[in-house]
């Protein structure tokens, strides 16, 4: 049986990069960039004015007063100074005139008939106030990665360098399956006998969250042949496929059996974990990946926050990072020689280190107990007591 990271190291493996498109800059939002952006021009691309105020060149330490020639507004021609005893308003934004090395702000000025006067504690310097042009970046230099989300920030970058439109990942194509003759949808009449299909929503809402919606999310009973025909149709038309429920060993169990059907190399069937040891993880003829989850509620969100959205990372071409490591709050004893995955809820000590609230579930079927926690954290095999302080990688839901 794998450990966590030997099966990480499986599933990347496993991954190959979807294909990529042209999209408007406009649409990018959330996408992964596939090739590298580099700078149109300096940025600033011109000595850009700071604050609103005057501008002039700095001669006589004793001139403080000056003619106003004009104003330079920002998006206008650039001006130029014809003599030292003139300045220039100018408007944050604007290009610094020529002629001119120097801007006093606004409020350390007074102007009255045509002329600008400096207070008396006003004690100019050259360039002050003043975005040098080039001092952000110069023409070809690298801006954004291949690999890298864009945000907000990104969006802003590659507009400023004049993309009209962005080279970035296809969005994968997603398939949720839940399986179980006990799942009766919510607001649909229900049996003592019978549970709800929970599973389905938080696995859309978490794969939604991580920017990777599900294009299908279907309910399958208990039978080899609609398990099989559902998933034939959906290794044609799918990227990826999470699956819940009908993996480990028990007589109604057929998805491992199905898939093999179905040409699924399998990868790995089982990984030393609590909660979610049956994970299994293949891939199929045409490369798409597979990953049948337990079905109990708890088990689900952990591998998929801890598997699932890791290769989904890898699957659009952004670069991945190692998840952050928070401190255990306090002592926490977990007795089995498995990787214990604890769900916590974060807070902070006084020196502002993340500290991370050991929060178990009665069980992998308790998925109640979840609501209010902030993730899980990954602990070692046992038999061990964690002590409060050890630095453990945080997974958020």
């Amino acid at each position: 049986m794998l450990t966590p990271v030997e099966a990480e190291t499986a599933i990347a493996a496993a991954i190959a990069p979807v294909s990529h498109e042209l999209v408007p800059l406009a649409a990018c939002a959330g996408r992964i960039l596939r090739t590298a952006l580099h700078a149109e021009r300096d940025a600033p691309p011109f000595d850009r004015v700071a604050m609103d105020g005057i501008a002039f060149a700095r001669g006589a330490e004793s001139q403080r007063r000056f003619r106003i020639a004009g104003t330079q507004a920002a998006g206008a021609p650039v001006l130029a100074l014809s003599s030292g005893a003139d300045c220039f308003e100018v408007m944050t934004g604007a290009v610094m005139p020529h002629g001119c090395d120097t801007v006093v702000p606004v409020e350390q000025v007074d102007t009255a008939d045509g002329h600008a006067e400096l207070h008396k504690d006003c004690e100019p310097a050259p360039w002050r106030h003043v975005h040098r042009q080039g001092s952000d970046a110069r023409a070809g230099d690298l801006l954004l990665q291949a690999g890298t989300r864009l945000a907000a920030p990104e969006l802003a970058i590659a507009a400023s360098a004049g993309s009209a439109e962005l080279v970035v990942s296809r969005t994968p194509r997603i398939a949720i399956f839940t399986t179980g003759d006990e799942l009766v949808e919510p607001g649909k009449p229900i049996l003592d006998h019978q549970v709800r299909r929970s599973n389905a929503y938080g696995l859309a809402a978490a794969l939604a969250l991580a920017g990777f919606p599900a294009s299908a999310n279907q309910q399958l009973p208990d039978r080899e042949d609609a398990i099989a025909s559902a998933l034939a149709a959906a290794l044609e038309l799918h990227d990826v496929l999470v699956l819940s429920g009908g993996v480990s060993a028990g007589r109604f169990d057929y998805v491992p059996t199905v898939l093999a059907s179905l040409g699924v190399r399998e990868s790995f069937h089982g990984i030393s974990q609590r909660p979610g040891r049956p994970l299994w993880f293949g891939t199929g003829a045409s490369g798409t990946a597979v990953f049948a989850l337990p079905g109990n509620p708890v088990s689900v969100l952990v591998c998929l926050a801890r598997y699932v959205i890791p290769a989904l990372v890898l699957l659009v071409g952004q670069a991945r990072k190692a998840p952050p490591r928070v401190a255990l709050a306090r002592d926490f004893a977990f007795e089995k020689r498995l990787t214990c995955f604890l769900p916590v809820t974060l807070g902070y000590d006084q020196q502002g280190r993340t500290l991370a609230e050991p929060r178990p579930t009665g069980g992998s079927g308790d998925f109640i107990a979840l609501a209010g926690t902030d993730g899980f954290v990954e602990l070692p095999p046992g038999p061990a007591t964690h002590a409060a302080g050890l630095a453990v990688p945080f997974y958020r839901w």
